[in-house]
Parts: C-alpha cells; structure tokens; sequence
C-alpha cells in the first residue's frame, strides 16, 4: 500500500502544471515571431521508445517567460514558471509549472480553489499580453477574444506515491483531485471520474477528466504525456473558436441576406463571406487535427484517446463537420438564388425592352 493512500495527512512533494489556452488570430508567421523576438523551436518530448516520426508538423514555438505569482491558497508559494507555446494556427498556449508541498487535505482544497480558474487566466492573460503587442506584425488578421480560454491542471505527484486504482475508488480522494472538488463524492460519481485511466508500468497512473488530471510519473518521463495533454486542451480551444466562428458567421450572413428587398437583393457580400467561412473553417480544421499525430506510440496515442474522451473532440468534430456540410448547402440555396434573381431581372430588362419597341413602333404610326 502506498504512503498515499496509508497517511491522509503525509505531506505530498509534487508539482501543479496548470494550462491555459488562447486564439490569437487566423494564423502566425512562425519564421517572422521567431525573428521579432527570442524563441526556440519547441520539440515534441520524447522517451527512448517514442518514434522520432511523432513529431510537431510544423514545429510550434516556445517563448520563455518570467516567473508568474499566482494566487493560490496557501502562504508563501512560490512564483510558477511560465513559458508560452505558440501555434502556426494562431492558438497560443501558457503553461505555468508551480511545485509544492501539502498533504491530502490542503491538496484537495487548492483543488476546490481551481474550479474557479478567472485568476489563473487572468494571471496568463497578463504574462503574455506584452510578448502578443511584440508579435502582431507576425499574426494575420490578430484577434485576442477575452471571453475565449480553455484552462486544464494537471496535479503531477511522485512514482512512488501512486495507487492502486481499485483503492482510489474506495477511497476517492483523486476523484476530488479531477472533479476539483473538497467535499466527499458518491461512489457512482466516483467510479465516472476514474473510469478512464491509464498505465504504462506498474507503478505510474494517469486520470484524467474534464477540468483536471492526476499524473504519477518521473519528473523527464511525465513530458511528452503533459505536452499531449496542453495539445488536447488546445484543440478542444480551436473546436470551441471554428463553432463559435461558424455560428456568427451564419447570423451575419442571415441578416445581410435578409436586410435587403427581395427583388433589389445582392447575394455578392453573403456569398463571399460564406465562402471565406469555408475556407478558414476547413483549413483551420484539418490544420488543429494534423499538427500532431501519434500514430506508432501507443501510450502517447491512448492518453490521447482519454483526453479526448474527457474533451468531447470526437463530438465537437462532427458538430464541426456538419455545420460545414449545412455552410455548403446554405452557400449554394443563397447562389441558386442569386442565380435565379439574376435571370429574373434579365427577363425584366428583355420585358422592358418589347414593350418600349412596341410603343416606339406604335408612336411612329
């Protein structure tokens, strides 16, 4: 039995990654942000047995940043590395990494401190925005939503605290950990947020589930498994910002198409900005999904599969999909239409045109 699961009040030596995620605009030069301040081309982390075919395509960029204070319970934590991870497709990532030193009740309370995360983004929002300004030449049409962020934390503990999975169960305190939740869970409640988890060796576990996740590894081998995890929580951020996109675009377009009279209506402006829609939509899509594949690691490709359980991705591509397939057939009712108003209105000129040559010819006799 663990020390962990054997001393309630052990104190537990471990580190809080926490993620926050933000859209920047449709797209960065990665070659000219490199240029504009210092960076360094961030490599996939890898273990011996990792492939060297998983990798980055293209490799994203990794800015350091200085040390962040966060507010969070407890006295006298220390400021948390920051760095940033920014995207070819505009998605900018800030990692904070904050170790510390609690028992099983103080960590359950920073937990419960979490579920509110507005300081922690805030804390990020301000630790990039000066290295944002710095990089707008390199952004393509930059736009920083405030309401747009997607924050995950992850609680990285010692090998040799972690588990069994079955004694977790009954005894449920890391359930609280990925619940961020203090107060005792039911069992059913329970068993849901360690239904999914996962071992590479008999010793280390990984949970996860929607806000948060629990990770006992060594402190090199837990990379590559934490870089997966600041993917996912990027993509579900794309995903978010392509649906919210999509959904602004089809009401704007609704009401250019409706602000105009029937028969003087000019399809030229919805048509184009469908069309573009498509296209960013599209591109942006399959850009997020294929930037990282991890076909040929098992463990990497199965704690992804986890995380995008937890994440809804597979749901939220299909709901991407088929707004992509409605934009298609919206884009085509409104050119039929255009098409149709047009061949009217020639049908009006040709109308026209007799019957000014009948009056013509009538006033000549």
């Amino acid at each position: 039995m663990s020390t962990l699961a054997a001393d309630p009040e052990h104190v537990l030596t471990g580190t809080l990654h926490a993620y926050v995620a933000f859209d920047w605009g449709d797209e960065v030069d990665l070659e000219r942000a490199g240029q504009l301040t210092t960076a360094e081309v961030r490599a996939l982390p890898r273990r011996p047995r990792t492939p060297t075919s998983i990798a980055y395509r293209p490799p994203p960029l990794r800015f350091a940043l200085p040390p962040t204070q966060l507010c969070l319970p407890g006295d006298g934590s220390p400021p948390a590395e920051c760095e940033l991870t920014l995207f070819d497709f505009a998605a900018a990532s800030v990692a904070f990494r904050i170790p510390f030193q609690l028992t099983r009740s103080q960590l359950s309370l920073l937990a419960s401190r979490l579920a509110e995360p507005a300081s922690v983004v805030a804390a990020a929002r301000a630790a990039v925005r000066s290295l944002y300004e710095r990089l707008l030449p390199a952004i393509r049409d930059p736009l920083w939503r405030d309401e747009l962020s997607e924050e995950y934390f992850v609680f990285q503990l010692p090998l040799e605290e972690a588990p069994g999975v079955e004694a977790s169960r009954r005894d449920g305190w890391l359930a609280g950990l990925v619940r961020l939740e203090s107060d005792p869970l039911s069992t059913e409640e329970v068993g849901e947020a360690l239904r999914l988890h996962l071992r590479y060796g008999p010793k280390d576990l990984f949970v996860p589930d929607w806000a948060a996740a629990v990770l006992f590894d060594t402190e090199p081998g837990c990379r590559e498994t934490l870089g997966v995890i600041e993917f996912a929580n990027v993509q579900l951020l794309e995903y978010r910002h392509i649906d919210d996109t999509m959904a602004t675009v089809y009401k704007r377009v609704r009401e250019e198409n409706q602000a105009r009279m029937r028969f003087w209506r000019r399809h030229d402006k919805p048509l184009r900005t469908l069309g573009e829609m498509k296209v960013e939509a599209t591109d942006l899509f399959e850009r997020t999904g294929n930037v990282l594949k991890l076909v040929g690691d098992q463990y990497l490709a199965r704690a992804h599969r986890l995380l995008a359980t937890r994440f809804h991705l597979k749901e939220w591509e299909a709901s991407i999909a088929l707004k992509l397939d409605v934009a298609e057939g919206v884009y085509q009712v409104i050119a039929d239409q255009a098409s149709s108003h047009r061949t009217e209105f020639l049908e009006l000129i040709v109308i026209i045109l007799i019957a000014l040559e009948i009056v013509l010819a009538l006033f000549r006799h």
